[in-house]
């Protein structure tokens, strides 16, 4: 892999006291093996561009200099090197622009709430020594242990979550290990020390890989998927693993893992838990929505990162197919596959997606990536993305549902506030043979997982299956009997199909290959025609989805980034409480771009919920 990590080194120790605010780093000897500095954007610019010492990061030695420079006026020499730290624009460095400096620092000595916490008030707390990684991951085990299986919703048809399908023996050993680098030589990451939880599809060599099916409760791999070096090479905490529909099927979030032959558990929503989480990511879902991790990762074929994230209140992104590796993930659809983060923040889903982003000779589309990715996916978070931008929509994809066109209008008069156009857009109905109802027959290519899925399993299995696990083919998962037993036509159906069919359907010159290289080269002249930064449609209404909308970034390959705009009340007669998110669609690579935008939309809007069920622990 030739990963885009961004590391930092925090700088040696300074004491300032300011009005009764101390703010101060503690230091060691650097260690013999310490990260190397900083090479790459670590933050998003409200905490880099106040930087002086040129570390990327605004820390104690900047707030040395402008001390040191304390009186400088824009008449002296020099006074160019000083101006950027002059906040409030008054030529002069004063104390008011000491404090203004000092609040740009990921440091701060307030107590910390772990509910709701987001990176950057994570690593404050972790740098100021408020808390440490392994506090914070046993603080989450904690979260789970109570949590997790336990009946906490009296109301009718309320359910346990059941979000986690097992935790790490090793994750706080790991919190240990961050906990010593950040001791030796400072905050080397923004992931450094901050508990992740992984859909259970992605491979871990510390815990079993199961694809949510118990004719897999066996399958240790020796080796982690390529996205989850990434994220260990950043220093994360590999907290757990969620559950999934299994073998990222469908929606409902139903799986058999480790539990008897024929016994299933389905997944439940934190805000209504008479309802799913969604899928297939669902547990990722519900898991980060109840804050029992801190950042979480899905997969998404047909919609399983996007669906959970609207049901759940978060931010999900599907990134451009290439952009991140699929090695080591148990595939559904590799024409459709991509793997992507599940956050409470978009601040937080892009600070993951930089951790995971990479070419991978084991994945080749990845190539395709080559001198198109930023230094950090943080560089573009601005709350001001909106002002100027084009954002379009198309009629036919806003549904009738009632929450949803509320939500909508809501919104358009939001970005509208900001600064941005929003455009009605007539999608072409006639295109080629490959797309004869135009912009209708990429919304209606159906999933590569029923043709695909035997191919590209029998593809994992060769590779990456651990040799122990008897269950290698489909029909052993029907001899085993350890699996989802309503779903036995699907996998009937699925271990039928032959080569031929999936050559004459995934191959080059396949059907569905044919439609998603022309689906996308119709979409993207689409933004092109109409000047547009982005479309936008509702991911899905509460609890339901909307048309054909999520099949969109599939049958394209761009990315889409879905951001929560709000919660459906009594008067709408709907499902109260349930959540819907908007999805922000774009060009190839272009996840910079929709991240800031769903930044500003986020930062507007304050939309997301923190589940009543589920609060801070006693």
């Amino acid at each position: 892999m030739t990963p885009h990590h961004r590391r930092a080194v925090t700088a040696g120790a300074v004491v300032v006291t300011l009005s009764g605010l101390v703010l101060g780093v503690a230091t060691a000897a650097p260690a013999a093996s310490a990260p190397e500095p900083a090479t790459a954007t670590l933050l998003a610019p409200y905490y880099t561009e106040l930087d002086l010492t040129g570390d990327r990061q605004v820390t104690a030695d900047d707030l040395a200099v402008v001390a040191e420079n304390l009186g400088a006026t824009d008449a002296d020499p020099g006074w160019d090197e000083l101006a950027a730290v002059d906040v409030d624009g008054d030529g002069a460095l004063t104390v008011a622009d000491l404090a203004g400096v000092s609040q740009r620092m990921v440091y701060d000595d307030g107590p910390f709430e772990l509910v709701e916490a987001d990176v950057v008030a994570m690593q404050s707390a972790m740098n100021a020594g408020v808390t440490t990684s392994v506090e914070i991951t046993q603080a989450y085990l904690d979260r789970i242990a109570a949590y997790d299986t336990t009946l906490v919703d009296t109301a009718d048809g309320g359910r346990p979550l059941h979000s986690i399908i097992t935790t790490s023996d090793v994750a706080l050993d790991a919190a240990a290990e961050a906990d010593a680098i950040r001791e030796s030589v400072g905050m080397t990451s923004m992931l450094l020390g901050v508990p992740i939880a992984l859909k259970d599809n992605y491979n871990t060599h510390d815990m079993p890989t199961t694809a949510g099916c118990g004719c897999w409760d066996d399958n240790q791999t020796s080796t982690d998927a390529t996205m989850v070096e990434g994220l260990r090479s950043d220093g994360a905490v590999i907290l757990a693993k969620a559950t999934l529909d299994e073998f990222a099927f469908g929606f409902a979030s139903e799986y058999s893992a480790y539990q008897p032959a024929g016994q299933t558990t389905l997944v439940a929503s934190p805000y209504v838990t008479s309802r799913t989480a969604g899928g297939s990511s669902g547990g990722t879902g519900a898991a980060i929505a109840a804050n029992l991790a801190g950042i979480g990762f899905g997969t998404d074929t047909g919609g399983s990162i996007r669906v959970p994230s609207s049901y759940n209140q978060l931010v999900g992104v599907r990134p451009t197919i290439g952009l991140a590796s699929r090695d080591g993930i148990v595939p559904l659809a590799l024409s459709q596959d991509t793997g992507g983060p599940m956050a409470r923040s978009v601040t937080d889903a892009a600070v993951a997606l930089d951790a995971v982003v990479g070419i991978d000779a084991a994945d080749p589309v990845t190539a395709r990536q080559e001198g198109k990715v930023p230094e950090s996916y943080t560089a573009s978070l601005d709350a001001d993305a909106l002002d100027g931008a084009r954002i379009g929509y198309v009629p036919s994809m806003l549904g009738n549902n009632t929450t949803t066109r509320r939500l909508w209008a809501e919104t358009v008069t939001t970005l509208e506030s900001l600064g941005a156009t929003v455009v009605e857009v007539t999608p072409p109905t006639s295109s080629s043979p490959v797309l004869p109802n135009g912009f209708t027959s990429v919304l209606g290519e159906g999933s590569g997982s029923t043709n695909e899925f035997r191919h590209d399993l029998d593809e994992y299995v060769a590779t990456h299956l651990a040799p122990g696990v008897e269950a290698r083919t489909l029909d052993d998962v029907l001899d085993s009997g350890r699996f989802v037993t309503s779903r036995r036509s699907t996998y009937v159906g699925r271990a039928a199909v032959t080569e031929a069919t999936y050559e004459a359907w995934a191959g080059p010159e396949g059907t569905h290959t044919k439609v998603l290289a022309e689906g996308k080269v119709l979409v993207t002249a689409m933004l092109d025609d109409a000047d547009l930064d982005a479309l936008v449609y509702p991911s899905g209404n509460p609890y339901g989805t909307q048309g054909t909308n999520l099949r969109l970034g599939p049958n394209t390959g761009l990315p889409s980034v879905s951001v929560p705009v709000g919660q459906a009340v009594a008067a709408d007669g709907t499902v109260t409480g349930g959540g819907v998110n908007l999805e922000l669609l774009g060009r190839d690579f272009s996840e910079g771009t929709l991240l800031g935008l769903g930044f500003a939309l986020e930062q507007a809007t304050e939309a997301r919920t923190s589940p009543a069920l589920y609060p801070a622990l006693d």
